[in-house]
């Protein structure tokens, strides 16, 4: 059963405490496990990669296997049929016109001496991308992290994904790849496809960044070879927060409850409403719409061990609740949610009116739906064609400006005591001077 909540007893401190997740204890014999894999691959590059393969995934692969040829491709595009094909059209389509309007740009500006200042935009190398496999597919994670990707110019986008028992990928996956614009694939996952593209193989190239979700080795992974290589994010369990006010569907609300419950067990769903009437009604709506759910397992036990309809004294109590939690996903089905919006300070994405539920932003709105989770969106953001770039600043001083900061550059150097710093530009300034009589 779903809990229920009030800030009227607890205060918004005490509801926060309830719904947050205790610190994440990672096991240590998984972390050494993780580790251990990492170094091998590491060490012994393909050797290691098809020994794990059939250790763990039970596929027994050569390394000339590893790489998903064209014609698996094609045959993927063929098995899917033309309606999967065209949904993934039109999702791609728009998350490319989203990434194109957000893309960093290269600028500049100059001041009063002359002196020009910018930033210019340069694409990241290679990117790999993280699919995960087994019982369920993710074509439009594929899109969501391959389109940003190709729209900022990433010239080689490298797909990593397990292969189920009789080495093939999924074929909506490998369709998804090839419209979003995957350079190569190979059927390898787990801790051993991370480190397989944070160090590179004989097969398997070094990437600049790894993007993409998976399970707890694959987070692992991702976390201990940051540094040796850039990575999105290490995300955690899906979450949704609706604030809701009496306009509100008490069906589309509980629709959307059970939409994110039914991901996974540790998924997290949360009601936050002034209104007790509309808090009942969702109750009894979960109850229906639960019974007829196919995943209602998995759905009912993320409600009953992380859900929570939470009664607020206010909407503008409920969003500060909800800037507390700093949700992945934040719903606002109010009367006027574009004026509540300027009171959101943390949410990963948020979504404005009845008409938007949350599901449209994991398939095809357009902004990505690679979002931070677990009180993260407090200091990051969604994925975007920011995180597959890098900004190089530009400067070039005139002679003017150069005199100018000269004696601001020679007492700031004093003060460090780096005087090579000063003297740098002394040496100019005095060459300057001296050509200009």
């Amino acid at each position: 059963m779903i809990r229920r909540l009030e800030t009227s007893a607890l205060g918004i401190a005490g509801v926060i405490g309830a719904l947050e997740r205790p610190p994440g204890a990672v096991d240590p014999e998984i972390a050494r496990r993780v580790s251990e894999i990492v170094t091998a691959v590491r060490e012994k590059g393909d050797a290691a990669l098809l020994d794990f393969t059939q250790r763990f995934d039970h596929v027994a692969l050569t390394a000339p296997e590893l790489r998903v040829t064209s014609e698996e491709f094609a045959a993927a595009e063929r098995a899917v049929g033309e309606a999967t094909r065209r949904s993934l059209r039109y999702a791609a389509e728009r998350i490319e016109r989203f990434h194109r309007e957000c893309a960093p740009r290269s600028w500049r500006m100059q001041d009063a001496n002359g002196s020009r200042l910018g930033q210019e935009v340069r694409p990241l190398d290679r990117v790999g991308v993280y699919v995960p496999g087994g019982r369920a597919a993710y074509p439009s994670t594929v899109l969501m992290t391959v389109v940003p990707a190709r729209v900022a110019g990433v010239r080689e986008i490298v797909l990593v994904s397990p292969p189920a028992p009789d080495k093939s990928l999924n074929p909506a996956v490998l369709a998804a790849a090839r419209i979003a614009g995957v350079t190569v694939a190979y059927r390898v996952g787990g801790v051993q496809a991370v480190a397989a593209l944070a160090y590179g193989t004989e097969t398997i190239p070094r990437v600049d960044k790894i993007v993409g979700p998976g399970n707890i080795y694959v987070a692992l992974a991702k976390a201990q070879v940051f540094g040796d290589v850039g990575i999105d994010m290490v995300a955690g369990p899906s979450e949704v927060l609706v604030v809701a006010d009496d306009s509100a569907a008490a069906a589309f609300v509980a629709a959307d409850l059970l939409a994110q419950a039914e991901h996974d067990p540790m998924a997290r769903a949360v009601l936050l409403t002034p209104s007790s009437a509309l808090r009942d009604a969702v109750a009894a709506e979960i109850e229906r719409q639960l019974a007829a759910l196919p995943r209602r397992a998995i759905a009912g036990a993320a409600l009953d061990r992380h859900g929570a309809l939470v009664l607020t004294v206010s909407l503008d109590e409920a969003v500060e609740l909800a800037n507390g939690l700093a949700p992945e996903h934040l719903e606002l089905q109010v009367r006027d949610p574009e004026g509540l919006l300027a009171s959101v300070r943390h949410a990963g994405a948020v979504f404005l009116g009845r008409h938007t539920p949350e599901v449209v932003g994991d398939y095809v709105a357009g902004p990505n739906h690679v979002l931070p989770t677990g009180g993260t969106a407090r200091f990051s953001s969604a994925l975007s064609t920011e995180d597959f770039v890098t900004r190089l600043s530009v400067i070039e001083y005139s002679r003017e400006g150069l005199v100018e900061a000269g004696p601001h550059v020679a007492e700031l150097s004093r003060v460090e005591g780096l005087d090579g710093h000063g003297a740098a530009a002394a040496v100019r300034i005095a060459a300057a001077q001296e050509g200009a009589r």
